[in-house]
């Protein structure tokens, strides 16, 4: 890695996006190429990746576009080719590329699931699949991959809360793998209303939801009211991610967008009891009252029908 120091936190390395051809993906891309990395941009639309790679080497940087879903095993292994046939290594692997279907979960088939699921988790394990061994050769590598919020629960996005959580999952099992090599890998939340799959129209649904139920539509987390969360935030905190500054931060996740970054809680026992003579259905009763404490329904209080109305299109 090179020096904090240097006038380009990225110069010399090589970076890999998916998804990279709008949004966040998009922004990563412009910024990793502003300090110093060449960068090797997927979209499942070709003209888009192009068109990324174009205004990358317009400010003198240096770029390739690999089309193609994510999905498919045989797209990754190009896409990580393709950063070491053009630029001779990898040293960054950005899982942007996401795909949300908004359904009910009696409603969904089989089709939806899949899709959903093998966009954002399955095109997460591909790409890291591949880009493990030369990682771990040169014993060094950053690997971001992007989860949500919706993990936490989202209305009608059973596919997508599923698969983004499951990236959560995957990320902390990357990081504790590829450790011993010096690799990390931590995943991020992010927040940004000006991109496909979250358009202003979306953000002012969202703000409308938490005015008229006192809290947001998904997760636990209130929103900015100050400032527009947007795509290039998120971007920066990705590339800065990447640097020597985040050199021991592995397996964590943060919310990042509208002025916020957060680093998450990880899965700890809330409370805990314990029974030397095992439980029973007879025994659990005595210690219900400290084991669920003041749970509550965090859907309490949602009209089912409105809230899915007010959800409705943000995809």
């Amino acid at each position: 890695m090179k020096s904090q120091n240097s006038e380009k936190r990225l110069a010399g390395q090589v970076a890999v996006i998916t998804g990279g051809g709008s949004g966040i993906g998009k922004e990563t891309a412009l910024v990793c190429a502003k300090q110093g990395a060449s960068v090797v941009v997927n979209d499942l639309r070709e003209e888009k990746a192009q068109e990324v790679v174009d205004a990358i080497k317009a400010m003198g940087g240096s770029a390739a576009a690999v089309a193609g879903s994510i999905a498919k095993l045989e797209i990754a292994e190009a896409l990580i080719d393709a950063a070491k046939r053009q630029f001779g290594r990898l040293d960054i692997l950005f899982n942007c590329a996401g795909l949300g279907i908004r359904v009910a979960v009696d409603e969904m088939t089989e089709k939806q699931w899949d899709l959903v699921v093998d966009v954002n988790l399955k095109g997460s394990f591909a790409t890291i699949h591949y880009a493990t061994p030369i990682f771990r050769a040169q014993k060094s590598g950053v690997i971001i991959n992007v989860a949500s919020e919706a993990g936490h629960g989202a209305n009608q996005m059973t596919n997508y809360s599923a698969a983004k959580e499951g990236v959560v999952g995957l990320t902390r099992a990357v990081a504790f793998e590829l450790a011993p090599y010096n690799v990390r890998c931590n995943a991020i939340r992010p927040r940004a209303f000006d991109t496909g799959l979250a358009a202003k129209a979306h953000y002012e649904k969202y703000l409308a939801f938490e005015e008229r139920f006192g809290r947001v539509p998904w997760g636990q987390h209130p929103i900015s009211h100050t400032i527009f969360p947007r795509a290039a935030e998120v971007a920066a905190v990705v590339a800065w991610l990447c640097t020597d500054d985040a050199q021991d931060v592995t397996g964590r996740n943060f919310l990042v967008g509208g002025g916020e970054i957060a680093l998450m809680p990880e899965p700890v026992a809330m409370r805990s009891c314990f029974n030397p003579d095992g439980w029973t259905i007879e025994s659990l009763p005595r210690i219900r009252k400290y084991l669920f404490g003041n749970l509550h329904n965090p859907a309490a209080g949602f009209p089912a029908i409105e809230h899915a109305e007010m959800v409705k299109g943000q995809d």
